[in-house]
């Protein structure tokens, strides 16, 4: 990310804004919990820049492992408030994190377009592929070519489904990618790519 304390900058948006007045809020994970269920019916599931998300309340209740990342203190304390010993919490930043087990599923909707520079996207790659288990899936949501080129004050990477799957070509293989448009609590549209990669 292109912050030189992504933990500072993350804290403060969740200090300062409800969880439904942040961009990226949704009502209801739908397009997550369908592409998980896709990738894994059942299993250890890691929602990576998982904030303040009601998406690991949904797969707790539908039976699968799940582990709550953030790089935000904040974020995370108050999805433990929600679920309790109904997850597992870990406060970490994406690129300097080490997996302590293989997953099911690894799910991302919208950390990956934060990584603008190539090193630090192939870091992200390399952690997902040690994180997932073979034959496992990756659910990765990112903004697509036309969605916005920049968020909370930071810039992004935009990419199609052709861009992430050649990013992660090594270790997965694209199963199903769709767009979807997003609308935001103030009444703005963002495009989406998903995509669902299989680990080799």
């Amino acid at each position: 990310m292109s912050i030189r304390d992504p933990a500072a900058h993350w804290d403060a948006v969740y200090a300062t804004k409800a969880v439904d007045e942040v961009s990226w809020y949704e009502p209801a994970p739908a397009t997550s919990r369908r592409l998980i269920t896709l990738a894994a019916p059942s299993g250890r599931v890691i929602d990576v820049g998982a904030g303040a998300s009601s998406l690991a309340d949904v797969l707790a209740s539908a039976g699968y492992d799940v582990t709550v990342l953030d790089v935000s203190a904040n974020a995370v304390a108050q999805a433990r408030d929600r679920l309790g010993e109904q997850a597992t919490y870990v406060v970490a930043d994406i690129l300097t994190w080490a997996p302590t087990g293989a997953y099911e599923v690894w799910h991302d909707r919208a950390v990956f377009h934060f990584l603008t520079d190539p090193g630090d996207q192939a870091r992200y790659v390399d952690l997902a592929t040690a994180a997932v288990r073979p034959g496992g899936g990756l659910v990765i949501g990112t903004f697509a070519p036309e969605g916005p080129d920049s968020c909370s004050g930071l810039p992004v990477a935009r990419h199609d489904a052709d861009s992430i799957a050649r990013l992660f070509t090594e270790a997965f293989t694209m199963e199903h990618s769709e767009t979807e448009p997003h609308m935001t609590p103030q009444g703005g549209l963002q495009s989406f790519t998903w995509a669902v990669l299989r680990r080799s």
